[in-house]
């Protein structure tokens, strides 16, 4: 059984917010969709909470609509970005509410509740109010809330986007564990981190303005995008994409550069295309590769990235190692072009590596 979205469709003020989108949520998988900010993402999440109205399109959980329920009639948690609880009870009742709501006895929520925050490490918390917790162990509250629910549908909006750097990392971890519990919920999790979206999901969704591009297991979307916005929105840092052509055996790009062809674009014929090519699998050359000049460079941990112009476009290198370029400085950049990915005129993916 599952959650199928048919052609959901909202408009406002002449701007497409979702645009004709449709897909099939199963019970039991987690399911991630990554887009960047104003994609859409909140959007869909608060369509199917029924917290949004659309203009078109169908929804249904089990065979049965789910836009004809009500809001309180439908079976949905819902964790935000920013956590939010219950300022006046303790994290014990806090997570016990929803299940005082549906019925059950003090002992039965508590229990239950207490079960659950042993689950997200929050064992010895349960008397403290939430002023007396981190940002980390407020947002924990918040999951545990809705994994005691139960839920049909457990919707998460970018829970862990205020984290600091090194909590995030540990929650993306433990958050496997405890989403692969939820058997008989439908899990969606929206992110705008692609490592987030890649580690987390058994099936990936990638939405770019209001549309849903790309939908499948996180491999076959990260090795073939099926457009070039898919390539940009699931590689952080977005794929570089420049124009070019396949000409007389030969990959021509600007400025009178040229490449051989590679293995899997032989039987491709001759015409103009859109070539990709990860910042990771980018390297400094040596004087016979393409020349550029440096337009910015900076240093995130390891790593530096390095923002470099040629005479066919804007390049990203991501090398290993802490390095200082001079702006302006010319550095030359060696392309495998055994590791291109080649799109059409309309942008649709036409080989991968």
């Amino acid at each position: 059984m599952a959650l199928i979205a048919e052609h959901l469709t909202l408009e406002v003020d002449h701007v497409r917010h979702l645009d004709d989108v449709s897909f099939t949520l199963e019970r039991g998988r987690l399911h991630t969709l990554i887009g960047r900010t104003l994609a859409g993402k909140t959007t869909l999440l608060r369509t199917i909470a029924g917290l949004q109205r659309i203009d078109r399109g169908t929804l249904d959980l089990d065979g049965q609509s789910f836009l004809a329920r009500p809001v309180w009639k439908r079976d949905v948690a819902m964790v935000y970005e920013q956590f939010i609880n219950y300022p006046h009870l303790s994290v014990l009742d806090n997570v016990a509410f929803p299940l005082r709501r549906r019925g059950l006895s003090v002992d039965v929520a508590r229990e239950r509740a207490r079960a659950v925050l042993e689950r997200v490490s929050l064992r010895g918390f349960e008397e403290r109010r939430p002023s007396q917790l981190s940002g980390g162990q407020q947002q924990r509250v918040a999951l545990a809330r809705a994994l005691a629910r139960g839920a049909d549908v457990l919707l998460l909006d970018e829970p862990l986007a205020n984290l600091d750097y090194k909590l995030r990392e540990q929650m993306r971890e433990e958050l496997r564990g405890l989403f692969s519990d939820q058997g008989g919920s439908i899990v969606l999790y929206t992110t705008t981190e692609p490592a987030e979206a890649m580690m987390l999901g058994d099936v990936v969704l990638v939405m770019h303005e209001g549309r849903l591009l790309q939908m499948g297991p996180p491999d076959e979307v990260f090795d073939r995008p099926a457009t070039t916005a898919v390539a940009t929105v699931v590689n952080d840092p977005p794929m570089n994409i420049v124009d070019g052509a396949i000409e007389d055996g030969l990959i021509r790009l600007g400025g009178g550069r040229s490449l051989p062809l590679a293995t899997h674009m032989r039987g491709l014929p001759s015409g103009s295309y859109r070539f990709g090519l990860r910042a990771i699998e980018l390297e400094l050359g040596s004087a016979d590769d393409i020349s550029g000049a440096v337009t910015f460079s900076e240093v995130s941990g390891s790593e530096t990235f390095i923002h470099v112009d040629t005479g066919f476009g804007p390049l990203v290198l991501q090398i290993e190692g802490v390095h200082s370029f001079a702006l302006n400085a010319a550095v030359p950049v060696a392309i495998d072009q055994e590791k291109l990915f080649v799109f059409g005129p309309d942008d649709q993916l036409v080989a991968a590596p």
